[in-house]
């Protein structure tokens, strides 16, 4: 802006030099047209009166050079001339001052020569005898003038040219200086141009217009990050080229990228196929969606197609973690397969013995053994049912069921006592030891960790052999300890034990009767009270199960 300004002030500092230089050569031109014109009138007057009192010998020794002198007859013959002889000279009564001068006694007239570039003024007057004299004198263009004074022209060019330019300079300055630091930050307070003052309101009222949007784009901004950074699950919005745009922190860590992975290709950070086909999917304006493997578990991948405008601008893809739900659903199968299982096995041996029985293909002595068996496979579905139901109930969250205080001894006790037939068919001494644990749970649910507990160290454990029951306070928390001197468990199976029907030694389970649940019922216990469960085992040394209730 300063360069237009001062560009500006020079052009028109040296237009209007030039104007005034134009003006001034043409109005003193003409001014000394008009005084040079009135002074060679006064010369005609003066030769006149000479001539009409002394005649031709008038122009005897008459030394004249600025002006010329011609005397013409009334027919318009020359008489005399100071320049030019008379004989050569053509006649000079069609001359417009001549003419002027013969019908009102005065005449002149102006005349410009082409070659040689000067303007002649002529000056006539009639003499008393009819006669009349002319004055004539050459004045030189206005162009030859300037010629000739084009040295002080260009001097007063040149002086005047440089102080344009430092006032151009200053000036420019000066005027810029107060636009160059107008507060933007604070427009109405700037008072130096009234010019200014709509244009300065405006941007205040578009800046407390722009604060305020900003405000609410940070506001939403920060609300979405939070949002988006506190999500569980991974998500990333991508450009048209697959380039990230913005990625949370769930994201990042599944996909390994570092904080400045933006702008980097997500193919780059996976190499995954899947997620290639179904990104190019999103990319050409279809939604995908797809479980693929990464770090080791199942993740479902969605990808949409971000459009604006019936263009596609991008994609957004979703992590969601399915690997808990994969294994629930894999849980599921095996829950009803093993079910279906468990059932049909006691199912046929009652159809079985049933159908014997009423085929009268029994004998009489057999007739009781074989109701003996029905009863024991009936029995067995019975308890698989119920405990079918009670893992039911543990998967809903046993809400329904009150919390109390109970002295974790005591229902030890019972189960011990209830299990004490079965510790002496087996040939398994059952020893209880420890002190009164008090603690605020469920007291069904603790009764079955406990008794389950001790019914597996009875059923897997050797003739003769011992299970240890342990109940003890610590500061926090109370603990079970149930161990047995039995068969051990395996330490590739020990992971696997609390999964529903899931047996260790499928054949000795048989012959003890499990339904596979216990344990299972015992996990969801325990998890129902926040406990903490410890398994130590060796194959052949037997097995130590510990139970942490905190409190």
């Amino acid at each position: 802006m300063t360069k237009r300004i001062f560009r500006s002030i020079c052009f028109v500092a040296l237009t209007v030099f030039l104007a005034a230089i134009v003006l001034i050569m043409g109005v003193l031109y003409e001014y000394f047209s008009q005084v040079q014109q009135e002074q060679l009138k006064m010369q005609t007057n003066l030769a006149a009166q000479g001539v009409a009192n002394e005649g031709i010998s008038y122009f005897q020794d008459l030394r004249v050079s600025n002006y010329r002198i011609t005397w013409i007859a009334e027919n318009g013959t020359v008489l005399y001339d100071s320049r030019t002889d008379t004989e050569e000279m053509e006649n000079h009564l069609e001359r417009e001052e001549v003419k002027e001068a013969l019908n009102t006694g005065y005449g002149e007239s102006r005349r410009y020569s082409a070659t040689l570039l000067a303007r002649s003024f002529y000056s006539a007057q009639r003499l008393p005898d009819g006669t009349v004299l002319r004055l004539s004198v050459s004045q030189h263009s206005i162009l030859t003038l300037l010629f000739g004074m084009l040295q002080p022209i260009c001097i007063v060019f040149v002086i005047a040219f440089i102080l344009s330019i430092v006032l151009a300079i200053r000036v420019s300055e000066k005027i810029v200086k107060p636009l160059n630091e107008v507060d933007l930050e604070n427009p109405l307070s700037n008072e130096d141009y009234d010019e200014l003052s709509p244009l300065l309101r405006r941007i205040d009222s578009q800046q407390k217009q722009l604060r305020r949007q900003k405000e609410e784009l940070i506001q939403k901004e920060n609300e979405l990050g939070t949002i988006i950074g506190s999500m569980n699950e991974g998500m990333v919005l991508l450009n048209q080229k697959g380039k990230i745009i913005s990625i949370n922190s769930a994201a990042k860590k599944l996909l390994g990228a570092g904080a400045d992975c933006t702008g980097m290709d997500i193919l780059s950070l996976c190499r995954n196929m899947d997620l290639y086909q179904i990104l190019s999917d999103a990319l050409q304006g279809e939604r995908g969606e797809r479980i693929i493997p990464l770090r080791g578990e199942s993740y479902q991948v969605d990808a949409d197609p971000i459009v604006s405008g019936n263009i596609i601008r991008g994609a957004a893809l979703f992590f969601f973690n399915v690997t808990e739900k994969e294994k629930a659903e894999q849980i599921r199968r095996e829950f009803t397969a093993n079910v279906s299982h468990e059932l049909k096995t006691p199912l046929h041996s009652i159809s079985g013995y049933a159908e014997l029985l009423k085929n009268d293909m029994v004998k009489e002595n057999d007739r009781i053994p074989f109701a003996g068996k029905i009863y024991n496979e009936a029995q067995r579905m019975i308890r698989l049912v119920e405990d079918i139901i009670s893992l039911s109930h543990l998967d809903e969250g046993a809400e329904d069921m009150g919390r109390e205080d109970v002295d974790l001894y005591e229902l030890a006790e019972k189960a011990v006592q209830s299990l004490q037939p079965e510790a002496d068919a087996a040939g398994v001494t059952v020893k209880l030891s420890g002190t009164a644990g008090s603690y605020e749970g469920i007291p069904q649910l603790l009764y079955s960790v406990i008794y389950n507990l001790c019914d597996n160290a009875i059923k897997y454990n050797r003739e003769g052999g011992s299970v240890f029951v342990d109940i003890h306070e610590e500061e926090q928390a109370v603990v079970l300890s149930v161990r047995d001197t039995g068969i051990g468990i395996a330490p590739e199976h020990q992971e696997r034990i609390f999964e529903r029907f899931y047996r260790v030694d499928k054949s000795h389970s048989k012959e003890v009767g499990g339904t596979g649940l216990g344990l299972s019922i015992v996990k969801h216990a325990a998890k129902i009270h926040q406990a903490k469960m410890e398994v130590k085992s060796a194959v052949g040394e037997g097995t130590e199960i510990t139970v942490t209730l905190p409190r």
